[in-house]
């Protein structure tokens, strides 16, 4: 068992005492840098927060680390960004090597400097060995804190135990590695690190040996950048580090370059040029936000899907009846998870965007409030006004985008709120006004927006199908999916009901069916390629609701998250809409997908050409689909890719 030594911590300023998931930095937010506390400050003077060695004083002064006698490496950030004033609001009092003892002065800081710079002045303090000496960290502090006043105490292991396991064991072992398929220490110029990468400069790259080193354990991925062979390591960097210098020698090290790149890792994960690759980051932003909000409740997402086809395919041949009693109870399971998805969205995506969950619950809960679906569901009571501004209502049930959007806006309101509530308020007047804001934002500005463009593309798809189906089914079959992620859908479902209600049948309800198909190829064609345990159970799961007509688990799951098989799953579904239009397969029921094969069966006519188109369209889909995706729609690269902890998927936030 190892031994343990309780560390006490002060607070490095006097001020505020926040959680890290307060700081507005998802580097630090998200605990890519260790566990940790935040402060926001009101005085200049910075203390140091333990008693140790200072093992770093960043070249632009808005950082310093110190290393303590058990062995915890704390790092204190100054302000947010701050690296941008290049060192003009600080006078470090520290040198790199000085010993330092817990609340001495070690640095002062211009707070209106930085506040006239347009930066945060919140002080970070984490504890960037975390993972491997930390049995706990508890804060002990009050709301309000002062410079030197004991904050926090952390649990730590003691070293020597500690060290035994690291060096003698997992580290050197890699460093070895690493050092032998980079070219050998006789390629290697230099090496520093960041927060996450070990970043070699080699005298030939290509004697390095890529695909070995990035499927070394402990490696998550390498790239090429600036000049320099960086891999991939996450938060056990300084160990690797260490374990490499210890085996070629100090001379291949440059303290200034490894701290001038660790400072500059979180304006670099973060700084994009230009108005494409902005526009390019801020979809990767939107989309990450989706899939991570939706990844808790994947599960039953899938399962709920395989039910309601299950549903479907036993009414389908009339063995239960819609009005029993044994379907009514199915079907709340089946249909409970997608009817309340804003609700459970508004709380997984407020956790991940850090507003309030329980508010943006009862946002969800808002949105879907029986009586506002009613008016909604009807033409002459869906326009209506609030205190005199005009609004037209949409259903949102089972809807995602409003909810997303809501989630990303809390916590500007919420932060809003507090600045002009007073604090004996806020606990009571503060959710409830956030709560109606919100709601409002979505019923008069998203939903009327929403309810505009898709009528007007509902309108042009339609237009599009009675002058060619087969162009029709081409643009709606690559766009459908697309919609249904912006809410954009809602206005194809009335023409489709329609059509069934007063025709009998809908051939755009056709195109729609091959959708669900392809995106359910796609995911399939994962599951057949991927060596990943968790992947596979879950790619499987979603292609059996996708078939069953729910492409939930599928879209935000799989297909979304790793952005080139949902591309290439819209092409395919794009090459079968176009042939489910070329054939004019019509469809006879609200079902679809490969459970809902009985409503392409011809009423009064029974098998027969429909039913052979349907068969025709639907296969030939899922085929192209499960190919194009296997062959050039995902590779295993990129669970490493998505696995990098600097990678701007995955520390950005929309």
């Amino acid at each position: 068992m190892d031994k343990q030594a309780l560390i006490s911590i002060t607070a490095p300023a006097s001020g505020k005492l926040l959680t890290l998931s307060k700081v507005p930095d998802p580097v630090f937010s998200q605990g890519l840098m260790g566990q940790g506390f935040a402060i926001e400050p009101n005085s200049s003077d910075i203390v140091a927060p333990v008693s140790g060695t200072v093992t770093l004083v960043s070249d632009t002064k808005h950082a310093f680390g110190i290393k303590t006698n058990d062995g915890a490496d704390i790092l204190v950030h100054l302000g947010i960004d701050t690296v941008e004033l290049k060192g003009a609001p600080f006078e470090v009092l520290i040198k790199q090597g000085d010993t330092v003892t817990s609340g001495q002065s070690v640095v002062k800081m211009n707070l209106k400097m930085i506040q006239d710079a347009g930066k945060s002045t919140t002080v970070i303090l984490a504890v960037t060995n975390s993972n491997d000496i930390l049995n706990d960290l508890m804060i002990t502090g009050t709301p309000e804190v002062k410079g030197g006043q004991i904050v926090a105490v952390m649990n730590v292991k003691e070293t020597e135990n500690q060290t035994t396991t690291k060096s003698g064991n997992k580290y050197d072992q890699l460093a070895t590695e690493i050092i032998k398929n980079v070219g050998g220490a006789e390629n290697i110029n230099s090496l520093i690190h960041c927060i996450t990468r070990l970043r070699f400069y080699l005298k030939d790259e290509s004697k390095a040996n890529t695909a070995v080193i990035e499927n070394l354990d402990g490696v998550i991925t390498v790239a090429k950048a600036g000049g320099q062979y960086q891999v991939v390591i996450g938060q056990a960097v300084v160990d690797v580090y260490d374990a490499v210098i210890k085996q070629i020698g100090p001379g291949f090290t440059n303290d200034a370059a490894t701290a001038e790149a660790v400072a500059q890792t979180t304006k670099d994960a973060k700084k994009v040029h230009g108005v494409w690759p902005n526009v390019k980051q801020g979809v990767n932003n939107f989309i990450g936000v989706l899939t991570a909000s939706m990844i808790p409740i994947i599960g039953i997402l899938a399962g709920s899907g395989i039910l309601k086809g299950i549903l479907a395919a036993l009414t389908g041949f009339k063995v239960l009846s819609t009005t029993s009693g044994t379907y009514v109870i199915l079907n709340a399971v089946g249909d409970a998870t997608f009817y309340f998805l804003p609700v459970v969205l508004g709380f997984t995506a407020a956790k991940k965007l850090g507003s309030d969950p329980i508010v943006l619950g009862i946002v969800g809960g808002i949105l879907i409030y029986p009586q506002i679906v009613t008016l909604a569901g009807k033409a002459s009571t869906a326009s209506t006004n609030f205190l005199g501004v005009p609004t037209t209502l949409v259903s949102y049930v089972s809807s995602v985008f409003p909810i997303i959007v809501a989630a990303w806006l809390g916590k500007y309101v919420e932060k809003f709120l507090k600045k002009i509530i007073p604090t004996y308020l806020r606990s009571v007047f503060v959710p409830i006004l956030e709560a109606l804001i919100l709601s409002l934002v979505i019923f008069i500005g998203v939903g009327p927006i929403v309810t505009v463009i898709s009528k007007g593309l509902s309108a042009s798809l339609v237009s599009i199908y009675n002058f060619s189906p087969a162009l029709s089914g081409l643009i709606l079959g690559g766009l459908y999916q697309t919609m249904v992620i912006f809410g954009l859908h809602w206005g194809l479902i009335p023409i489709v009901i329609n059509d069934i209600a007063t025709n009998g049948h809908s051939y755009i309800n056709s195109i729609l069916s091959i959708t669900m198909v392809a995106q359910g190829g796609a995911v399939l064609a994962v599951f057949l390629k991927t060596k990943n345990k968790k992947l596979k159970e879950m790619s499987l799961a979603a292609a059996i609701s996708a078939f069953c007509g729910v492409t939930e688990p599928a879209l935000y799951g799989v297909n979304l998250k790793y952005k080139r098989v949902f591309v290439v799953a819209s092409i395919a579904s794009a090459i079968g809409g176009a042939l489910t239009g070329f054939l004019r397969v019509d469809n006879y029921a609200l079902s679809g997908a490969l459970i809902g094969f009985p409503a392409f069966i011809t009423p009064g006519v029974g098998i027969g050409s429909n039913f052979y188109g349907y068969l025709i369209s639907h296969y030939a889909t899922l085929l192209i689909s499960v190919v194009l995706v296997y062959l050039f729609g995902y590779t295993d690269k990129m669970l490493a890719k998505r696995n990098d902890p600097m990678n701007v998927e995955n520390v950005k936030v929309a």
